[in-house]
């Protein structure tokens, strides 16, 4: 009597499977993926049934996945010696969308732990047996399974469908290997994935690092071990610098690395690299992440945007998590907030590796800091959940340490005097012109530490983080801090009585140029300064503003004057604005252009050159 038997598929399959087929997967080549997915998963179990001791059928076959290409006749078959499946079983699993037998095996081996049972195998499941299998409908006009139960009583048997809405079961009269054999016909349409060399390109991509042997067409594909899996302490160098190389794609060994297995809050395995080498070029657009993320050692996304912190992207690596709860295709995350928790738990990881490397080697940190410092900036603009410890981490140069030399935040806090408050630091292009800026008169005169900022983005960054230890983080020329006028000399200095006359004739003179005008309680060695009359303002946020900004549209300046009542320029100026008015005045205008050019804030100078040019012609003519 004939044991073939027609079935129709539960629960509306035919308009399951058209979702499944036409809008689940965004690339055909996924349904090699679940394929192997879900053979990986039936050797896990039979694995698991041995390991605990259950008599299994063939129970001396390898447990292994072989793949078979044929151009010719259009079709791949994927077999196993896994676990396999009864008649009953091959109706429940596939004729019903969405069940998963992996789902009632994780139950299954829930228990066998609640009882004490701890068997080595079993736990590294993929499991959405029912959905991923019927991703083959993409690229198949029908598909056949072959299967025999690890029953030691079992039988084998045969399942056929045409994703047409029906399937189809008959008994084998021979007594198949244990395990299940699966030949997707493809479609006319859909024959490259016959080709040899593409299996072996998907294959390699998704299930390079299955635990189990890959065969094609008798050939081994996947020889590379998922050492992220594997206990640190028995790892070698030198197979970290191995395997680096493959997933990095470089060809020198990394600068640091990242070993972690969590279980809480989330089942994590990661294996973190950072490169010697900053590979996004200056001026090129932002890359993607380089950290692969894996379910139980099978590829879920190349590039997850979702997985680490954009500042993280020159990061490179693998991350595998048992706890991924996938959509229906594992190409998309269906929890979010799981997902923002595996971001915090390895960038805060991360920057816990990157602070006990600069305590442990302050050297190497340094050249790392070089080499990523600006997405360490990055970070602590942007990442609100380690922008504390990402402080931690920046590194600046001191006037009080040589040339080419950094320094931390901390180290700076540890230096100052008992009642200091404030961290203060210079933007300027290089050392030169950071002790050469009249801002730093006063701390230079006081001995007093400051940092400086040779990076456009310091400051902003620095203005982002407000503090560091309770100190607070400031400008110099924002900073309260006063240097002892010398004992007067008669001509050389001003009283405070012509101070304050001179600075409101100067006043007059520039108008609305100038917010205000006043004696200067910090320079030693300029003539004048300009100070931002926007207290959350400075002279070098103005000047990377306007950058941002070229057609304007930015803050209105707002400049207050300071003179330096020492300086003999402003005592001569204080005489000559009554012997020569006019003189004094264009030398005013021109004391406050040459500050606004020192600042960096003088954008248009054919004003301040003619005016230069004319004071010139008047010094050599006097002189004849």
């Amino acid at each position: 009597m004939s044991t073939s038997k027609k079935h129709k598929f539960k629960a509306e399959v035919q308009q399951l499977l058209d979702i499944l087929i036409h809008s689940l997967y965004s690339d055909k080549e996924v349904f090699l993926r679940e394929l192997v997915s879900n053979a990986a998963d039936a050797l896990e179990k039979v694995r698991f049934q041995q390991a605990s001791g259950a008599r299994v059928h063939d129970p001396d076959l390898e447990l292994a996945i072989s793949i078979t290409a044929d151009e010719e006749a259009r079709t791949i078959t994927i077999a196993d010696t896994g676990v396999g499946m009864s008649r009953e079983e091959l109706v429940e699993n596939l004729g019903m969308i969405a069940h998963s037998g992996s789902k009632a095996f994780l139950q299954q081996l829930s228990e066998a732990k609640e009882k004490g049972e701890d068997p080595k195998a079993g736990a590294s499941l993929i499991g959405r047996f029912g959905v991923g299998f019927y991703s083959t409908f993409m690229v198949a006009e029908k598909v056949t399974v072959e299967t025999r139960s690890a029953d030691p009583d079992g039988s084998s048997w045969r399942w056929t469908s045409a994703g047409d809405g029906t399937y189809q079961t008959e008994a084998i009269d021979d007594d198949l290997p244990r395990g299940t054999r699966i030949v997707v016909s493809l479609t006319e349409e859909q024959s490259e994935f016959a080709r040899q060399s593409t299996i072996a390109a998907i294959v390699k991509r998704y299930s390079n690092f299955v635990s189990f042997p890959i065969n094609l067409n008798g050939e081994r594909l996947n020889t590379v071990e998922a050492i992220w899996a594997r206990v640190a302490r028995g790892i070698k160098a030198a197979e970290y610098e191995e395997f680096y190389k493959l997933i990095g794609h470089d060809f020198e060994a990394p600068m640091y690395r990242l070993h972690f297995s969590a279980d809480a809050p989330l089942a994590i395995r990661a294996l973190l690299f950072v490169p010697k080498r900053n590979f996004e070029a200056p001026g090129t657009s932002r890359g993607e992440t380089q950290v692969h993320l894996y379910s139980r050692k099978i590829l879920i996304d190349s590039e997850p945007k979702e997985l680490l912190p954009e500042w993280m992207r020159f990061v490179k690596g693998v991350v595998d998590s048992e706890d991924l709860p996938l959509s229906l295709a594992r190409e998309s995350m269906q929890d979010s907030a799981l997902m923002a928790k595996l971001k915090t738990v390895i960038s805060k990881r991360f920057t816990r590796m990157l602070l006990d490397k600069a305590k442990k080697d302050a050297e190497q940190y340094d050249e790392f800091f070089k080499t990523f410092g600006r997405f360490i900036k990055e970070g602590v603009v942007s990442d609100s959940v380690n922008k504390e410890s990402l402080g931690k981490l920046l590194r600046f140069e001191s006037s009080t340490i040589e040339a080419g030399k950094t320094t931390s935040f901390a180290e700076y806090v540890s230096r100052l005097p008992d009642e200091g408050t404030e961290i203060c630091y210079i933007s300027a292009p290089n050392r030169e012109a950071a002790e050469g800026s009249p801002y730093y008169e006063a701390f230079k005169a006081k001995s007093r530490e400051v940092l400086f900022f040779y990076d456009a983005w310091d400051e902003f960054v620095a203005d982002h983080l407000m503090e560091f230890d309770g100190k607070r983080i400031i400008a110099a020329e924002k900073a309260e801090i006063e240097v002892d006028a010398p004992a007067e000399k008669d001509g050389e200095r001003l009283s405070e009585g012509e101070g304050d006359e001179l600075t409101r004739w100067i006043k007059e003179i520039l108008g609305e140029n100038v917010n205000e005008v006043r004696v200067s309680k910090r320079l030693v060695d300029s003539p004048a300064v300009i100070v931002d009359g926007d207290k959350f303002m400075t002279a070098s946020m103005r000047r990377m503003m306007r950058s941002m900004n070229p057609d304007g549209g930015g803050p209105p300046d707002k400049f207050d004057l300071e003179i330096n009542p020492g300086h003999n320029m402003i005592v001569q100026l204080n005489k000559k604005r009554a012997d020569d008015p006019d003189l004094a005045a264009k030398v005013t205008e021109q004391i406050y252009d040459n500050c606004r050019a020192a600042a960096g804030l003088l954008e248009d100078p054919r004003a301040m050159i003619r005016r230069m040019n004319e004071l010139l012609e008047r010094t050599l003519s006097a002189r004849n």
